[in-house]
């Protein structure tokens, strides 16, 4: 005759004990991921833009802060940093010795002059951020819109202008 199998486990004391307190455990974990998801650092030179579901609740100073967690979300946004934009060229590295790369920039640095001559013309933007509500919500895409504006300001310029007067005169401008 066929012989019946027993095929019970016989689990060792410190399994039971974990298996007995998973409920004890799973909610330790939550509460310590909520913890740490409550509290946020705004460095010295940014302001936290606090958004609940996406929509602006308010701006959090350098320090520590408290957010909802799970629900609200923060925006860092450098407002004391001077940020600049570099077109026709970008930096690899600074310092005493700073390197440059112009290889791919060039389309944004050829411009055509007023007397249809061709201009390699490189130029930096410095700004400052002064109100983080308007950087994140009133423009769209804030850093390409100055890029872009940017851009064909200085075109404008430039096809204005005779090639030697881009070299010379017009380059305090």
């Amino acid at each position: 005759m066929a012989q019946e199998t027993d095929f019970s486990f016989n689990v060792p004391p410190e399994f039971e004990k974990i298996t007995k307190n998973i409920k004890s455990i799973v909610i330790g974990l939550i509460v310590v991921l909520t913890v740490f998801q409550s509290f946020f650092t705004v460095e010295t030179e940014e302001v936290g833009v606090i958004m609940r579901f996406g929509e602006y609740v308010g701006e959090a100073r350098p320090g520590l802060n408290f957010k909802v967690p799970f629900i609200d979300q923060v925006e860092y946004v450098p407002v004391q940093r001077q940020l600049k934009q570099e077109f026709g060229y970008r930096t690899t590295s600074s310092g005493v010795n700073s390197s440059y790369r112009k290889a791919g920039y060039g389309g944004e640095s050829l411009m055509l002059t007023g007397d249809l001559n061709l201009a390699d013309v490189e130029w930096v933007v410095q700004f400052r951020i002064d109100n983080p509500y308007n950087y994140l919500f009133k423009v769209r895409n804030a850093d390409e819109t100055l890029r872009d504006i940017s851009e064909a300001a200085m075109r404008q310029i430039v096809g204005d202008r005779t090639v030697n007067e881009v070299l010379t005169v017009g380059r305090a401008e």
